[in-house]
């Protein structure tokens, strides 16, 4: 272990500042620099990011425009916590590509944003329960970490408990299996007097919706007067401009954003229909039909880095070049695997990846739980000592408009020889 990884150890539990990766001591290192698509750390060692930032960092690190519309705005103050012509810029935007949106609010992640649009929800409606898909990730709220990496594999719509410290979501949290809609109709329909919401990545991880069932959703939540939440934390800006709700064609009623809106900035978004989004306002203070919401850094001018960020994705080609590299990649992991005789499902849209070793198809989160779950850890860690940088916690791989073939080209030679380090 070297002396900063060391240092890193004496303060952090488990050699981490922000939490995952899981690695072993030895492997720990500590990042110094970061440009386009690649990393350098204390060391000098260079790593090609196949994580970027968990997906922040869409328009690749230290982007030109997003560093200089930074550098403009700190000079002038860096947070006001109060309205500010940048995040007014920044609303409208936001409102003109998406439906969902007619009025929004600022928060510091996305985090906060999908937790925020659970407890309007719950203002609105006035019942308690939120239903969610198994294995989905909707930030470190209490109904984000249940039923995120569930072992004991529970009756639904029963949640199982996969972080401590959140017993209350036994009463308030319900639980589907992605992609199967008549089960998750059936559940909306037994539990429609209690169920504020339903809340649903609309790509959930990496696991395409199966066609139909975003709309299915969208049908059931209307039949039973309730809510519809699309988190495109990871969707938003990624898949389209407009993102999944642009993608998919199915308008949510609330929407909560993060990671790429940022530029490698944080930020959390959401916003609603307008009549929903009324529960916040303050002249409510005090009544039955206010909700409590607020934000030191919420929508600080420095939210002038998003601003540069959409004006990268406007750029002619961005989107049809991300689902080109995405294809790419996807197919020649395929072409890799093949090649080793493993078998294995390349899963994604749009610039993700990820693999799943095992033969079936993978539509929701237990056909990814029957996975070999040693050859995944042992592949995601060969590729991180082949100084491919990732989270070796998961098989997610992002790529960003920094990415190229080129580089997805020396990814790959590195993914065989993990592949096949990783089969011995």
């Amino acid at each position: 272990m070297d002396k900063a990884a060391a240092r890193a150890f004496a303060v952090f539990p488990g050699g981490i500042s922000n939490g995952e990766y899981g690695l072993p001591a030895d492997d720990v290192v500590v990042m110094e620099r970061g440009d386009g698509c690649q990393l350098w750390d204390t060391n000098g060692n260079e790593y090609l990011d196949f994580s970027m930032a968990w997906g922040s960092c869409l328009v690749g690190h230290a982007r030109p425009e997003v560093s200089v519309a930074v550098r403009e705005q700190a000079l002038q103050g860096s947070n006001f916590a109060y309205l500010n012509h940048q995040v007014l810029a920044l609303a409208e935007e936001i409102r003109r590509i998406s439906p969902a949106a007619e009025r929004l609010r600022f928060c510091a992640s996305g985090t906060e944003a999908t937790m925020y649009c659970q407890r309007v929800a719950r203002g609105f409606t006035g019942r308690d329960k939120i239903l969610k898909f198994e294995g989905a990730y909707h930030g470190a709220n209490e109904a984000g970490v249940t039923s995120l990496f569930p072992s004991r594999l529970k009756d639904f719509p029963e949640p199982e408990l996969t972080s401590a410290g959140t017993p209350a979501m036994r009463e308030h949290l319900l639980v589907a299996p992605f992609n199967d809609l008549e089960t998750s109709q059936g559940i909306i329909a037994e539990n429609a007097d209690g169920l504020a919401a339903v809340i649903v990545e609309p790509l959930q991880r990496c696991t395409p919706p199966k066609d139909g069932f975003l709309e299915g959703l969208r049908q059931a939540c209307d039949d039973h007067d309730v809510l519809l939440i699309f988190d495109e934390v990871v969707t938003g800006f990624r898949l389209a401009y407009g993102g999944a709700q642009e993608y998919y064609g199915v308008v949510p009623d609330l929407v909560a954003y993060g990671k790429a809106l940022g530029g490698g900035y944080p930020i959390g978004a959401f916003g609603g229909r307008a009549d929903i989004m009324e529960m916040v306002a303050e002249d409510r203070i005090g009544g039955d039909n206010y909700v409590w919401m607020a934000s030191t850094l919420g929508g600080n001018p420095v939210s002038a880095a998003a601003n540069a960020a959409l004006q990268v994705f406007r750029l002619p080609g961005t989107y049809d070049r991300l689902h080109t590299l995405g294809t790419y990649l996807r197919d020649n992991m395929r072409r890799v695997l093949a090649g080793r005789q493993i078998t294995a499902q390349v899963i994604g849209n749009g610039p993700l990846a990820q693999v799943v070793f095992s033969g079936e198809p993978v539509v929701d989160y237990r056909s990814t739980f029957r996975g070999d779950k040693r050859m995944a850890r042992e592949t995601m860690l060969g590729l991180f000592r082949r100084r491919i940088f990732l989270n070796p916690m998961g098989t997610k791989l992002y790529l960003s408009i920094a990415h190229d073939e080129s580089v997805i080209d020396a990814f790959l030679d590195r993914f065989d020889a993990a592949l096949e380090e990783a089969a011995r």
